[in-house]
């Protein structure tokens, strides 16, 4: 099992953006527009960032899987392709941190 498995789990949430909301949990996200699934994100930010400072593996894994399913569905409230972020990823990829910090435009 790998990361393949975002993919896969991208591909089930836009599969539910014409699901009925009373009866898919994604479908109801989407009804109830992308500030809501933007706040979903934070909240879920939140709570990973708190199992982390609890120092629960276990429930941060947890925490983190419902962050990344968040993030997906809003990526693709947005139209946003997981192809482009991970291309960002790579064009990152063996530079430094701080370098590409100082590289973004202000």
């Amino acid at each position: 099992m790998g990361a393949e498995v975002l993919d896969r789990l991208f591909a089930t949430v836009q599969a539910r953006k014409g699901a009925d909301p009373e009866t898919s949990y994604t479908a109801k996200l989407y009804s109830r527009g992308t500030a809501k699934i933007a706040q979903k994100v934070g909240e879920e930010a939140v709570e990973a960032i708190l199992e982390a400072v609890r120092g629960d593996k276990a429930a941060l894994a947890a925490e983190s899987a419902d962050l990344l399913y968040h993030l997906l569905v809003l990526w693709a409230d947005l139209g946003l392709d997981p192809a482009d972020v991970w291309s960002k990823l790579a064009q990152r990829e063996g530079t430094s941190g701080i370098d590409e910090k100082k590289s973004r435009k202000v």
